[in-house]
C-alpha cells in the first residue's frame, strides 16, 4: 500500500503501531503488538478481554503504552495533530440525555474548531446519512437502543477524520439498520478513510472488512485475510460439503485418501467430509470430478468464515 499514499506525501498506513505493550501493574493487557492500517476496513477479531478495547484506546490517545510507539496519519497518538483526524466510536455510551441527536453532535464538533454554523449543517448531513434524519430533533432520551448508536457514530464520523476506530458499532442495531452501516463503513476508504473496527459477533464483520487481526491474551494471534489465515493451518480439520450422484459409492473412495478425516451423509445426494491438507485435496477432488458419473454438483466449504476459523486458531 505505497501507490497512492507516496503520490499524495501521506504516511503509507494511516494507523502504524509498533511492538506496543499495556500493563496495569502486574497484569498485562497487551504485550508486544505491532499493527498497522491504511485505506481499508481491518476488523479487530477477540473474545471479551482479549485487548481490543485497550488497544483502541491506545490509538486513539485516551491510554499511552507501556512500551512501543503508536502513530496517526504521521501523529503521535494522543497529540493534536493524531486526534484532530481521529474519530472513535467506544463500547461505552456516554450521551447527555437532554439534548437532542443533533444538538449532541453539533456541541461535539465545536472541539474540532468548527464554526456553528458549519457544525450544525455537518451533524445534520451525518445524522441524515445514518438513517436518524427524521428523530435527529428529538431529546436523546426519547431513543432506542439503536438509535443512540447511531449518534455515537455520528459523532466519531461527522468531522470527517482520516482514520476511525469503531468498537463494538453494531451494537443495538437492527438487521437492516446494520446492513446499512455496513455498506456507509464500506465507503470509507473510498474517502481516504482507515478504518478498525471490532466485532465479538464474527458474522457481523464477515463480509464488511478487508482484513482480520486475532487477539487473543493480549497478543496477535493471526492476521490476514480468512482465506490466507486458513491457508496457513492446513493440518486443522475442514468441513466441505459435496453433492453427486451415487454418494455411498463416492464415500467408499474417498474414505481412503489420506487428507480425509472423516465422512457423513447428509440427504440423499450429499456427503460431509472432514479433510486436512486442503491444496492437494481439492486438487484431487476436482480431478475426480472429472470422470465421476454425472460430475460433482456442488462442492462447498463449511467453515470458511471468521468464527470457525478463530476457533481452530484456539483449539
Amino acid at each position: 500500500m505505497t501507490s497512492t499514499a507516496a503520490s499524495s506525501g501521506l504516511p503509507d498506513w494511516i494507523l502504524d503501531c509498533e511492538r506496543i505493550s499495556k500493563w496495569y501493574g502486574p497484569i498485562s493487557a497487551l504485550t508486544d503488538v505491532t499493527l498497522r492500517v491504511g485505506r481499508e476496513v481491518v476488523g479487530l477479531v477477540g473474545r471479551s478481554g482479549a485487548g481490543k478495547s485497550t488497544l483502541m484506546k491506545l490509538a486513539v490517545g485516551l491510554l499511552r503504552p507501556s512500551q512501543g510507539s503508536i502513530r496517526v496519519a504521521g501523529h503521535p497518538a494522543g497529540s493534536r495533530g493524531a486526534r484532530a483526524c481521529s474519530g472513535l466510536c467506544p463500547d461505552t455510551e456516554r450521551l447527555y440525555d437532554a439534548l437532542s441527536g443533533v444538538d449532541f453532535v453539533a456541541w461535539m464538533l465545536r472541539y474540532h474548531g468548527l464554526g456553528h454554523r458549519e457544525c450544525r449543517e455537518r451533524s445534520a448531513a451525518t445524522l441524515t446519512e445514518l438513517g436518524l434524519g427524521e428523530h435527529m430533533h428529538r431529546p436523546i432520551r426519547e431513543y432506542s437502543k439503536g438509535m443512540r448508536q447511531r449518534v455515537r457514530l455520528a459523532q466519531a464520523l461527522a468531522h470527517r477524520p482520516r482514520f476511525a476506530l469503531l468498537d463494538e458499532p453494531m451494537t443495538g442495531l437492527d438487521p437492516l439498520a446494520r446492513r446499512e452501516l455496513g455498506e456507509r463503513i464500506r465507503r470509507l476508504p473510498e474517502q481516504g478513510v482507515g478504518v478498525l473496527v471490532s466485532s465479538h459477533v464474527l458474522q457481523e464483520l464477515q463480509g464488511l472488512v478487508d482484513r482480520v487481526v486475532m487477539l487473543h491474551q493480549g497478543r496477535v494471534l493471526a492476521e490476514g485475510t480468512v482465506a490466507e489465515i486458513r491457508e496457513q493451518m492446513p493440518a486443522a480439520p475442514h468441513r466441505v460439503r459435496i453433492g453427486a450422484a451415487d454418494p455411498r459409492r463416492l464415500a467408499a473412495e474417498l474414505v481412503h485418501w489420506p487428507s480425509v478425516q472423516g465422512v457423513r451423509f447428509g440427504d440423499s445426494s450429499v456427503l460431509e467430509l472432514s479433510v486436512t491438507g486442503e491444496p492437494d485435496f481439492y486438487i484431487a477432488l476436482t480431478e475426480l470430478g472429472t470422470r465421476w458419473p454425472g460430475g460433482l454438483r456442488e462442492i462447498t466449504p463449511l467453515d470458511d468464515d471468521l468464527a470457525s476459523v478463530f476457533g481452530y486458531l484456539l483449539g
